[in-house]
């Protein structure tokens, strides 16, 4: 079991200190974006903000892309007796979330020093971001939207961006396509079909994407009219990684 999950109030003279609070180690995939590197540290600090007293860290779990890795932050914690919550700041349970971070968790978990939190997508709260962004670009009602993620072989984050996609269409009363920047079926491909389906009407690419980066940068060729900014930054992003957290500590 993990121990220091909670912080105790003090009872008076006497009376033991509080018990720290878990680090929070904000885990992203991580990226060679000088832009999206900022945009991800500005989040972090925000949610240190919004929580005095809570240690938050950066983790990558791409290390080849982007240092300190998921592995190397743990170790680190974990020679200290730090007990750390790791909260995925990514938009599905992918690969990353169940291989990468999961494996460098492992040891520490054992050790009730660790535990992975829910990734931040997907998540009703997201749904709102993108039709913030969606308004942001000059969509309009009668546009054919699309979503535009990352991409995954795995069954499980294929299905939450269809679940996002099903959700954003409710939303807006109209059918939200999905395409996807590194996988199938591409996102240059959906958006000819949508256009060549709905000939003169303006698309729009709802980014699925957290924030800034070389995905990102490929979305200007894809096709579409309007293209809305990543999710980050927003404020509705520093509460759900709370609530992420927060999940996590209490079981």
């Amino acid at each position: 079991m993990m121990r220091a999950m909670v912080r105790h109030e003090s009872a008076g003279a006497g009376s033991a200190p509080p018990v720290p609070l878990p680090v929070l180690v904000a885990c992203a995939h991580g990226t060679g974006s000088p832009t999206g590197r900022r945009v991800l540290a500005q989040l972090r600090l925000d949610v240190a903000a919004a929580r005095p007293g809570l240690r938050v860290l950066a983790a990558h779990a791409d290390v080849e892309v982007q240092r300190p890795g998921i592995a190397r932050v743990l170790g680190r914690l974990g020679a200290e007796g730090v007990p750390s919550i790791v909260v995925p700041l990514l938009l599905s349970s992918g690969y990353h979330v169940e291989e990468d971070i999961g494996r460098a968790v492992a040891d520490a978990a054992a050790r009730g020093l660790a535990r992975v939190a829910r990734a931040i997508g997907p998540d009703e709260v997201l749904l709102d971001i993108l039709l913030d962004r969606l308004a942001e670009c000059g969509t309009e009602p009668g546009d054919a939207v699309v979503l535009a993620a990352a991409g995954s072989r795995r069954p499980g984050a294929r299905g939450d961006v269809e679940w996002t996609a099903q959700l954003l269409a409710r939303r807006r009363g109209a059918p939200v396509d999905v395409g996807y920047v590194a996988g199938r079926p591409s996102l240059t491909a959906v958006v000819a079909e949508v256009r060549a389906r709905r000939p003169g009407v303006p698309v729009a690419l709802a980014t699925y994407l957290l924030a800034p980066s070389v995905l990102v940068d490929r979305l200007a060729s894809a096709g579409a009219q309007r293209i809305a900014r990543p999710l980050a930054p927003h404020q509705l992003l520093t509460g759900l990684v709370l609530d992420r957290y927060d999940e996590a500590v209490h079981g």
